[in-house]
């Protein structure tokens, strides 16, 4: 089949791959030109974000502690403010999608640049987009100046990730290169990224399940999450990614099962409409349907597969449909109002497709 017209765009990113790979930090640091970095971190990990600044050094200016889910714009005027008073010229975020999110909170108003170390499979370190809270409503948007510099993955990082947590990360992971995978603005790099990512992590979900400290599964599942926040941050994503922000912004449910439980089911949504993808995504899986095997995946690995059994009431999901429904946006199946309202009470009741 002939490769057809398309439109790429690279950004300048330093990935430093490997286990042990922390040790470059300094070396990375140097190499933003920074002299005095900001550790950021949530609460809970504020142990690792002091490990960072101890074998930083006098190139520490502190540790900011208060990351949390959403990025308050509380929290980030507070941090901005700190970074600035302590003379900050970078910020070091080591953590998962609440700790990059702060991190890109400061650079789109300082311009500092970031370092990311996640300890997660969220990809948000991949991607230009973020997201602050307001007055009880998110605003997202996509600006380059808040993408990571440099981003250190180091698998060691990730082995006390809990297993139940670890899993439910890495399907949020596969659903940014599933979507990709049937995006508009989709490009052949990006599908490569996108099957070898779902491949990578399917692999690993379950040999964490097995054995939380297998470091070879630590390290592909967190290669498979580099690229599929790769494929997140350079294509659009569908219906899939429109349910869950509206099912957890609206009904405040948590970010990465809401992805697991409802990916099996968009893709089943829009099976027919996008064949190659699908295909694709199975094939990565070892799977013959691409909505059977993510929902196996998930359930076979002990994570949620229905919306009732973290927090969501049957009576709000005509109201989760209503919201689907608004600002129409690019889907490969057109959105249809009864066949959305089946596709929640599916993924209500946990039914596999």
């Amino acid at each position: 089949m002939p490769v057809q017209s398309f439109v790429y765009n690279s950004v300048p990113q330093r990935v430093v791959f490997g286990a042990g790979s922390l040790q470059h930090l300094a070396r990375e640091i140097d190499a933003l030109g920074a002299r005095r970095a900001l550790v950021l971190s949530t609460p809970e990990q504020r142990p690792q974000a002091e490990r960072i600044a101890d074998m930083l050094g006098a190139h520490a200016a502190g540790v900011f502690d208060r990351a949390v889910m959403h990025v308050p714009i509380e929290t980030a005027r507070e941090a901005r403010e700190v970074a600035q008073r302590l003379g900050a010229d970078c910020a070091v975020a080591i953590g998962g999608g609440s700790t990059t999110g702060l991190g890109k909170a400061i650079a789109l108003d300082s311009g500092l640049p970031i370092l990311a170390i996640p300890t997660t499979y969220a990809g948000s370190e991949m991607t230009p987009i973020y997201g602050i809270t307001e007055a009880g409503m998110k605003k997202t948007g996509k600006d380059f100046k808040v993408l990571p510099r440099t981003v250190i993955y180091d698998p060691e990082l990730s082995l006390t990730l809990p297993v139940g947590m670890s899993v439910t990360s890495g399907i949020n992971a596969i659903a940014h290169a599933a979507e990709g995978l049937y995006a508009t603005d989709a490009n052949p790099i990006m599908d490569l990224m996108a099957q070898e990512g779902i491949a990578a992590l399917g692999r690993a979900l379950p040999a964490i399940r097995a054995s939380a400290q297998d470091a070879g599964a630590r390290s592909d599942a967190l290669y498979g999450a580099w690229l599929c926040g790769t494929v997140l941050g350079n294509v659009g994503m569908a219906l899939h990614h429109k349910l869950c922000h509206t099912l957890g912004g609206s009904f405040n449910l948590p970010h990465a099962e809401t992805h697991t439980i409802v990916l099996p089911h968009a893709l089943a949504y829009n099976a027919a409409a996008a064949p190659e993808a699908m295909a694709r995504i199975a094939k990565a899986l070892g799977g013959s349907n691409a909505a059977q095997a993510v929902f196996d995946l998930a359930r076979d690995n002990g994570a949620p597969v229905a919306l009732r059994d973290i927090g969501m009431k049957e009576s709000d999901l005509d109201v989760a449909c209503a919201h689907a429904l608004t600002n129409q946006y690019p889907n490969p199946r057109p959105l249809e109002r009864d066949a959305i309202r089946a596709l929640l009470q599916n993924a209500w009741e946990g039914v596999r497709p």
